[in-house]
């Protein structure tokens, strides 16, 4: 016999089933066999197991409130992706209550207190570029209340995502340079602990691997910002052996390294050509106009709103969680050069 309070990810590891195969048991769901029903009715009556009554209070209390945390809701993908889940939540009767993390990891934490002291029925999440730990998120799920995470997603949790293909965005990108004739493509990358940043980075490396191109390390800066664009691009042109293109792992670096290209003497796309990702209003309004990838943000948030729906609705914790993945299509502008 266990001791302490027995959940249905204990039963479900003790038998070798799923979590949600056990819920379902345990309601008679016709879909599970009699067998099974059994043997996880029996286990749960010799462990003395009792549905959290934290949780279930929890769920039956509805608020018909969906939070949201986002970085930064200045960009474009973001306030694209409100958009959407706004579109859905207000079709479903929900209202949607936003906070920023400011790509803090400390106020995100915040953010979450403050969604589970409002009880909201659920959470939309893009994590911040500082989190590492993801407690705080499970903190939610303890508490009854399902969450959906969105383009950053968490990779230690069980947990619905809806994401970009990011991996194929970056390999078409590369592959575009690589077309019209670039070899030295230097990689403005995010963070790697960030799913997200790592399947842009294989997408490039994939490319150039493709093609047979060696990679030069050098030319990989871990540089996601418009900021550390401005600093960092003019390092790159310096090289004994300067990129003859930049793919950028978002739209405000991308226009960062467009800026100083361009304040350095050289010629976007005669001498150096660029590719951002994701397409804003920044990348229409550069001069020349970035060639980007379209993320389909709006998309994105009516995916998103679509899930979190469904699981509030269902009112179960225990269910098999989904990858939803929305495609990218390249968006080929004046900032790189024609064949």
């Amino acid at each position: 016999m266990r001791s302490g309070q027995v959940t249905i990810k204990d039963i479900a590891k003790e038998l070798g089933i799923s979590a949600s195969t056990v819920s379902r048991a345990l309601k008679d769901h016709p879909d599970i066999s009699f067998k099974t029903k059994e043997a996880v009715n029996e286990l749960a009556k010799k462990w003395h197991y009792k549905p959290n009554a934290v949780a279930l209070s929890l769920r039956n209390s509805k608020t018909n409130i969906i939070g949201v945390i986002i970085p930064e809701i200045v960009h474009h993908f973001f306030s694209s992706v409100i958009s959407g889940i706004e579109d859905i939540a207000s079709k479903a009767g929900y209202n949607v209550m936003i906070f920023q993390s400011n790509e803090s990891y400390v106020r995100e934490m915040a953010n979450v207190q403050a969604l589970l002291s409002s009880r909201v029925d659920g959470v939309l999440v893009s994590m911040s570029k500082e989190t590492k730990d993801h407690s705080h998120f499970q903190e939610l799920r303890d508490n009854g209340i399902p969450i959906v995470f969105f383009d950053r997603v968490c990779n230690d949790l069980s947990s619905d995502n809806v994401i970009v293909d990011d991996f194929a965005g970056a390999f078409a990108a590369v592959e575009h340079l690589i077309k019209i004739g670039c070899r030295r493509i230097a990689h403005l990358s995010a963070p790697q602990h960030m799913l997200l940043a790592q399947n842009r980075q294989k997408g490039y490396r994939q490319a150039m691997l493709k093609h047979k191109i060696p990679i030069d390390e050098n030319l990989i800066v871990k540089c996601d910002s418009f900021d550390e664009a401005i600093l960092k691009t003019p390092d790159l042109l310096a090289l004994p052996e300067p990129p003859d293109a930049i793919f950028a792992v978002n739209e405000l670096t991308a226009a960062g390294a467009l800026l100083m290209v361009k304040k350095l003497g050289l010629k976007v796309p005669e001498d150096i050509s660029i590719v951002g990702f994701t397409d804003g209003v920044v990348s229409r309004i550069t001069d020349p106009s970035l060639t980007t990838l379209e993320q389909h943000g709006f998309e994105i948030g009516l995916k998103a709103a679509e899930l979190i729906v469904e699981r509030i609705f269902a009112g179960d914790m225990d269910y098999e969680p989904v990858t939803k993945v929305v495609k990218t299509n390249l968006i080929v502008r004046g900032s790189t050069r024609h064949i």
